[in-house]
């Protein structure tokens, strides 16, 4: 399975974007080759992303550090699981999020969730069996594809940089729905995350 930790599958999408749509085409040679590398465990990824949920990036960071913490820096399953309500409530993780964590991680511990047997998975498998945890949707399993995995050809329809991005690069009068969003990205398949890096990317560029 190609992978975007791969640099030759990098050169390979960005040849392809390129060549299919005139638009990124631009905004590619802008910003160059962007140095992307795949990391964390999914694990891991999933209780950052649980912990960020509907919160600002610094509030987000400041309790994943004080979770962190709790377990000298590496968040595993059976830690997690024997953790008390009281503790994580004192590194600020709010009651709906502990017990979205503590779903995961009974998940894991118990059998029922194999993380490791998920990597291999197609990209549908995955959506589906992550779909069943307390509080994971598509915009985070889309997340860890991408930046854990380094799944080529994901299109987070739901993420809000990737609306407005669209909706800027495209000249469109309003922000674009799913639909309109995969008719945009018919060309850009199988790299797909790729652009979705490169919207990111400009949309935080310095005007």
């Amino acid at each position: 399975m190609k992978t975007l930790g791969s640099p030759s599958t990098f050169v390979d999408a960005i040849t392809h974007l390129s060549s299919n749509d005139p638009i990124l085409a631009k905004i590619i040679k802008t910003h160059g080759k962007i140095n992307f590398k795949p990391r964390g465990e999914m694990f891991e990824s999933l209780v950052e992303s649980i912990l960020a949920q509907q919160l600002a990036a610094p509030a987000a960071d400041a309790i994943t550090r004080r979770v962190r913490a709790l377990y000298k820096g590496k968040l595993q399953a059976e830690s997690m699981y024997s953790t008390s309500v009281k503790k994580l409530r004192s590194a600020g993780v709010s009651p709906q999020k502990i017990r979205y964590l503590k779903d995961l991680s009974s998940r894991v511990v118990k059998g029922k969730l194999d993380l490791e047997a998920l990597k291999e998975k197609t990209d549908h498998e995955l959506i589906e069996a992550l779909d069943e945890v307390l509080g994971i949707g598509p915009w985070t399993v889309h997340m860890l594809m991408i930046f854990t995995l380094g799944r080529t050809d994901v299109l987070p329809v739901d993420d809000l940089g990737i609306k407005k991005g669209i909706q800027a690069l495209y000249s469109l009068s309003e922000v674009p729905k799913k639909e309109k969003i995969e008719a945009i990205a018919k060309s850009w398949h199988p790299y797909c995350s790729v652009a979705s890096l490169y919207l990111w990317r400009h949309k935080d560029a310095p005007a």
